[in-house]
């Protein structure tokens, strides 16, 4: 099965996670619950990058729920390209897009996965319209 992003998810950012020996389990392959941290790391990076780190005293992003296919098993040694995607931006979401493969085999997807993003004023535990500024970003 091959993963392809349509047209209109915007490529936002790329980054490279190195394999672990730790990130292993015992079917001496990539643990699936490891596959989600790449993906995260990968989407704090970029919203660190963007000013659009969360604020416990303030608004910022929320994960509402994620996924991700697996498609081929990541073994050590070895290390991931991570390509993050954004589209779909509604009055306090939007979603996000992640590839995952490795860098000694460019373009051969091991797995795929996203998230719905929520933007949420924390002391009020609401959600609030995404800021302009972030909407043009993942438009």
């Amino acid at each position: 099965m091959k993963f392809e992003i349509p047209e209109q998810k915007k490529l936002v950012h790329e980054m490279t996670v190195p394999i672990r020996w730790g990130d292993m389990d015992a079917m001496n392959h990539v643990n699936n619950t490891l596959y989600f941290r790449y993906l995260e790391i990968a989407r704090i990076e970029w919203m660190h990058a963007i000013g659009a780190a969360p604020d416990p005293q303030g608004e910022g992003p929320v994960i509402l729920n994620a996924f991700c296919n697996f498609y081929k098993q990541l073994e050590y040694p070895g290390d991931v390209r991570v390509k993050m995607y954004v589209s779909d931006p509604g009055r306090t979401t939007f979603e996000s897009w992640c590839t995952l493969e490795r860098t000694d085999q460019p373009g051969v997807i091991y797995a795929a996965g996203g998230a719905t993003t929520v933007w949420v004023d924390f002391p009020a535990q609401k959600a609030r319209p995404l800021p302009d500024w972030v909407r043009e970003i993942v438009s």
